[in-house]
């Protein structure tokens, strides 16, 4: 547990999970590759590598529909670069898209939609449950 003599050994067992040198791998290449290649006016985003997440790319459409993929490391920004031939920002210094911003928000405010939908209905249904009990219970008295 606890040991006040014990070295310093080990400062962080925390490592990504790939050398930061490293490029994007061949199954992420052919996803980004396929779904911008039925796509108008699509950027690429880097973001940079976290404790949790190594450095990915975010593609996205005109329409703010967006793909995120690891990339390794720098070389890999040069390698989706290459891939697609598409513009390459930097998150850090443009942020993300407005138009990507606006569809999450779209999409958030839609499925609380449906979950306030669901709860209602479930609601509605005990209700009718607890009237129908009631019901029983004065025919019987």
């Amino acid at each position: 547990m606890f040991n006040p003599f014990r070295r310093n050994r080990s400062k962080s067992t925390l490592k990504p999970p790939r050398a930061p040198g490293d490029t994007i791998r061949q199954h992420d290449a052919q996803e980004l590759r396929a779904w911008a290649a039925g796509r108008a006016f699509v950027e690429a985003f880097v973001e940079p590598e976290t404790v949790v997440n190594e450095m990915s790319v975010v593609l996205v459409d005109e329409s703010g529909q967006f793909i995120r993929r690891p990339i390794g490391g720098p070389k890999g920004i040069d390698a989706v670069a290459k891939l697609l031939g598409c513009p390459v920002y930097d998150v850090e210094e443009t942020g993300y898209p407005q138009r990507m911003r606006e569809r999450l928000e779209r999409e958030r405010i839609l499925r609380r939609r449906e979950e306030q939908r669901q709860r209602r209905k479930d609601f509605e249904a005990r209700e009718a449950r607890r009237k129908a009990q009631e019901a029983q219970e004065n025919e019987g008295s």
